[in-house]
């Protein structure tokens, strides 16, 4: 095991275990993945923290092409009547939504609301586009910001701006608008798990907790380091009820008029938030190798000496020609200055080579999830570090898989509930619930852990309510939230 450097930089760094809060917050600022500004709940993404979302932008983005979904844009700006078309939709939002009143000097004829969604102005380009089932699917999406005014905010995981993407489909029948829904949720789950390293937990939203305007709402969850959950990424079948309010009607293959269904799916730059919770630790950042900027930094040591930087630049061209993301330091910096600062900016792999191991032919590498170091030959290089990022990737998602296991509870009642919290910290609870939302809210007052979702994988804990006593419907997953 490789020993910790110690630098001010990491020192500077909360422990999570004195202040999870504070510990998050230092891993922002310093890892300078943000910044404020004089614009309150908002932030500045700094170069660090946007080429992150760059890289969870594109690797999603083509899923999504690879399942037919086009990129649109819809306008920033949606007329209060246009809102107002779709009743339980508007009185979601209503808290959240920022309005525009004034062009230039003068007072606009009708409020702007500036977008806390789009279901709206998609709604109203269907109406223009779609006449007949041959026009159906379609199957968008966009790449945008957002603004909920938000009372309570922390960088990344709730601001009043935001950056997401958010899928829009609208479709013929019910059935091909729910396998929609369900397949872009699964497509949120594999990215996670497979990109992220960030194990996930799928099922539906309860009826209280859908998504304004929704039929059903389906969420990935996922747990914490600190046993806080966070919703990942919802998907949402509509049925016909936005198709109904916005008059959005197509002739169908019997030559009569019918309304679609629709979908929507999103997920935000929270998911940056998600990375940092679920693998960082003391030191700062552990970034997953499919999102990292930089996937492997090359140090070498003494690198006056004859023949160090050579070697050096070419362990980095033969790195970059395979498509890994690299980054040669050749600054004046002194190595333990180097590794600290790498090691808080969460980079996967670092390469250390210097006069003695140019002897050898070997370099040492050392992986950022576990600390450990070990001496590699210079030959075959490119496939050794392959399989480190892979090993990286593993790794965090073992780590994150056991932290999950461990502070996931089975419960009974609620004073089993309450115990399980108060002997382990907060988790996940998994318990049995009857359907009614008065014992839903009952929990959450009691115990303080609200319902996540309904999970696909159902247990059954237990044939009765946690809160009731009476006959269960179904077990769900509960927690405290960000």
């Amino acid at each position: 095991m490789a020993k910790k450097e110690k630098n001010k930089m990491v020192e500077a760094i909360t422990s999570m275990d004195e202040d999870f809060a504070k510990w998050y917050t230092d891993i922002c600022l310093k890892a300078e993945l943000i910044g404020y500004t004089s614009v309150k709940g908002c932030m500045v993404i700094r170069p660090y923290g946007y080429a992150i979302w760059e890289r969870i932008q594109a690797d999603l983005d083509a899923r999504f092409k690879a399942l037919g979904h086009e990129n649109v844009c819809m306008p920033m700006f949606i007329p209060e009547s246009l809102l107002n078309k779709e009743k339980d939709h508007v009185e979601g939002f209503a808290p959240e939504v920022a309005w525009v009143t004034h062009g230039g000097a003068e007072k606009l004829e009708e409020r702007l609301c500036v977008r806390p969604t789009s279901e709206t102005l998609f709604c109203e380009h269907y109406s223009n586009i779609i006449h007949s089932y041959r026009d159906l699917p379609k199957l968008y999406n966009q790449w945008v910001n957002v603004v909920r005014w938000e009372k309570t905010t922390r960088p990344f995981l709730r601001s009043r701006e935001f950056l997401w993407q958010e899928g829009h489909t609208i479709h013929e029948t019910a059935e091909e608008a729910i396998a929609e829904t369900e397949q872009m949720l699964n497509v949120y789950a594999d990215f996670c798990e497979q990109s992220l390293a960030m194990p996930v937990v799928k099922g539906q939203k309860t009826e209280s907790d859908k998504f304004a305007g929704a039929e059903a709402t389906y969420a990935i969850e996922a747990l914490m380091h600190d046993g806080k959950a966070l919703q990942a990424g919802t998907s949402h079948y509509f049925g016909d009820g936005f198709a109904k309010a916005f008059d959005i009607t197509f002739t169908n293959r019997e030559n009569k008029q019918q309304y679609p269904h629709q979908t929507s799916w999103g997920v935000t730059t929270r998911l940056i938030g998600a990375i940092i919770m679920t693998h960082g630790d003391d030191n700062g950042l552990a970034l997953p190798p499919a999102v990292a900027p930089i996937q492997v930094v090359i140090v070498p040591i003494a690198f006056h000496k004859e023949g160090v930087l050579e070697k050096a630049n070419e362990i980095y061209d033969e790195l970059k020609a395979n498509g890994i993301r690299v980054k040669l330091d050749d600054s004046d910096n002194s190595p333990g200055w180097k590794y600290a600062e790498y090691e808080m900016r969460g980079v996967p792999v670092r390469i250390e080579i210097g006069p003695r191991d140019l002897e050898n032919n070997v370099c040492v590498i050392a992986t950022r999830h576990n600390h450990e170091k070990e001496t590699a030959s210079l030959e075959n290089l490119t496939s050794q570090v392959n399989s480190k990022l892979k090993e990286v990737h593993d790794g965090l998602y073992e780590r994150a898989l056991k932290n999950r296991e461990k502070k996931t509870y089975q419960c009974k009642s609620m004073d089993e509930i309450t115990k399980a919290l108060e002997e382990n910290g907060d988790g996940f609870v998994e318990a049995m619930w009857c359907g009614d939302e008065v014992c839903e809210d009952k929990v959450k007052e009691i115990t303080g852990v609200g319902s996540r979702c309904i999970p696909f994988e159902q247990k059954h804990i237990d044939g009765k309510c946690v809160c009731c006593g009476k006959e269960a419907k179904c077990m769900v997953l509960w927690g405290k939230a960000y």
